[in-house]
C-alpha cells in the first residue's frame, strides 16, 4: 500500500511539473518573412529555418519569396514581419518615410562578379561596351560603377541597357549577344563560365566595396511584438554558426530555395566558406552605412542619403544587449570575442 502511494505521488508530481514547464513554454509565433533572392545573401535564413532554429526561439516562420520592391512592400504593408534585404535598397525605403528599422546586418561583402563576353579582356575593356542591368540605379548597377571607377571609367564611357528584369534575365541578354557584359552572383556565372564566358572582376576582390544585407522590420511590427528581432537574430546567428560548421547541411537548406546541382551549391559553399562571408556578429556598421550614402550614381538620390538621419531608423541595440550578454560568445565559442569587439569599434552608433 505503502509503495503504490509513494508511486502515485511522484507520478502526481512529475505531471505537475510537466503542466508547469508547459504552462510557462511561450507559444510558437506565427510569422511571414520575405527572401528577396534565391542567392548565397539569404542562406543564414535558409539555414535557420531548415535546422529548426526558429522553431527553437519561438517562431513558426514562412519564407516567402519576393523580388525588390515586393520586400519592402510586404514588410509596409503588414504582409511579412521580416526581411533579409540589400541595405542600399532598405536605406533608400527608410528614408522616404521612416517607417521601417533596419536591426542587424549579417553579411556586408560577397560574391557577385562581372561576366563578359570571351572577346573582353580586362574591365578597361568595357569603354564603349554594352552593360546590361535590371534598372539604373540598382545595387548590381552601383556595384558595376564602383568596379568601374576602381579601373579608371565612369558611368559616361558605357553604354547602359536597362533589361527590367531579375539575374535570370541579364544572363539571357549575354547569352544572346544583346549586352556585352553584366553583373551577377553566383551559381548564375558559373554555368556561364562553361559557355565561354569570362568573369574579369569581382565584387569580393575590393575589401572597400560594401555589399550589405539588412534585416529589416516595420517600427508598429515591433511595438507591438518587441521580442521578434532577438528572436529571428538569435535564430539566424544560429543558422550561420550551422553553416560554417555543417556543409552537407548547408548545401541541403540552400537547395530547398534555390534548387541547383550539388557541385554547384558545393563551389558556392566553398567560395563563401574560405571569405567567411557571415557576420557572426551582426552589427550594422558605420562604414558600410556610409559607403552606401557616397556611393549613388544619381545625384538626386545621393542628396537625399546625405540630409537623412540614419540613426532614427537603423538600430544595433538589439545586438548590443546580445553581445552584453554573452550570447555570441556562448554560442560561438571564446574565439568569436576578438571579431566581437572590433566590430563594436566600428558599429553605426
Amino acid at each position: 500500500m505503502r509503495t503504490v502511494t509513494l508511486t502515485s505521488l511522484l507520478a502526481a508530481a512529475l505531471a505537475v511539473a510537466a503542466f508547469t514547464i508547459f504552462a510557462q513554454a511561450p507559444p510558437s509565433q506565427d510569422i511571414t518573412i520575405n527572401y528577396p533572392a534565391k542567392a548565397p545573401a539569404n542562406w543564414p535564413l535558409f539555414l535557420a529555418k531548415e535546422g529548426g532554429y526558429y522553431q527553437k526561439n519561438g517562431v513558426n516562420a514562412k519564407m516567402v519569396f519576393g523580388v525588390h520592391p515586393a520586400g519592402i512592400a510586404m514588410i509596409v504593408s503588414g504582409e511579412a514581419q521580416a526581411t533579409n534585404y540589400p541595405m542600399e535598397q532598405a536605406m533608400l525605403a527608410a528614408s522616404k518615410d521612416g517607417s521601417l528599422v533596419i536591426m542587424g546586418s549579417p553579411m556586408n561583402r560577397g560574391l557577385f562578379a562581372m561576366m563578359t563576353s570571351k572577346d573582353i579582356k580586362s574591365v578597361k575593356d568595357l569603354k564603349g561596351k554594352r552593360f546590361g542591368v535590371s534598372q539604373l540605379g540598382d545595387p548590381p548597377y552601383n556595384f558595376a560603377l564602383a568596379i568601374l571607377g576602381k579601373n579608371g571609367l565612369s558611368a559616361r564611357d558605357i553604354q547602359w541597357v536597362p533589361l527590367g528584369t531579375d539575374g535570370n534575365g541579364r544572363v539571357a541578354a549575354l547569352v544572346s549577344g544583346r549586352v556585352d557584359a553584366t553583373m551577377l552572383p553566383p551559381p548564375a556565372y558559373f554555368k556561364l563560365e562553361s559557355q565561354g564566358f569570362k568573369e574579369i572582376a569581382n565584387l569580393a576582390d575590393y575589401q572597400d566595396l560594401y555589399a550589405p544585407m539588412a534585416y529589416v522590420f516595420k517600427k508598429t511590427t515591433i511595438a507591438a511584438n518587441p521580442k521578434l528581432p532577438e528572436m529571428l537574430i538569435k535564430a539566424q546567428a544560429e543558422g550561420i554558426k550551422r553553416y560554417y560548421e555543417d556543409k552537407a547541411m548547408a548545401v541541403k537548406a540552400y537547395a530547398v530555395y534555390d534548387p541547383q546541382t550539388p557541385a554547384d551549391v558545393e563551389r558556392l559553399y566553398d567560395h563563401d566558406r574560405k571569405s567567411e562571408s557571415y557576420e557572426r556578429v551582426p552589427y550594422v556598421l558605420a562604414p558600410a552605412v556610409q559607403y552606401i550614402v557616397e556611393h549613388q550614381a544619381d545625384a538626386q538620390i545621393g542628396a537625399q542619403l546625405k540630409a537623412y538621419d540614419f540613426h532614427k531608423v537603423i538600430d544595433n541595440s538589439v545586438v548590443e544587449r546580445l553581445v552584453r550578454e554573452h550570447f555570441f560568445e556562448n554560442l560561438f565559442g571564446p574565439s568569436v570575442k576578438a571579431e566581437q569587439d572590433q566590430k563594436a569599434k566600428i558599429a553605426f552608433k
